[in-house]
């Protein structure tokens, strides 16, 4: 089986979350989307880096989330959105994915 890097998980998890819950009109269903993919990207860092560093990824992952609103005020909320998915995606292969 094939594993999927952690930043590409994280990434497709924010991205797909907001695009679930805008295309959908159900954030709930956004929300499931973002967690689902999280905790699948929680466990390729844990199992690449190690449980400290799957926890910092865990929370950058959070503080993306949560950055990209007020972030989506000033730049737009695509921008937003792909700005934190960026951002994490970057920091995973910088912690974990480029360990192999």
């Amino acid at each position: 089986m094939v594993k999927v890097p952690g930043s590409v998980l994280a990434a497709s998890g924010l991205v797909g979350g907001y695009g679930v819950a805008r295309w959908t009109r159900r954030r709930p269903l956004g929300g499931v989307v973002l967690a689902a993919a999280g905790t699948a990207a929680a466990r390729e860092w844990r199992e690449r880096a190690g449980g400290k560093a799957a926890g910092a990824l865990s929370v950058a992952y959070v503080a993306a989330f949560a950055g990209s609103h007020p972030l989506a005020k000033r730049v737009g909320a695509w921008p937003a959105v792909f700005g934190a998915a960026g951002a994490v995606a970057l920091a995973s292969w910088a912690v974990a994915d480029r360990r192999g």
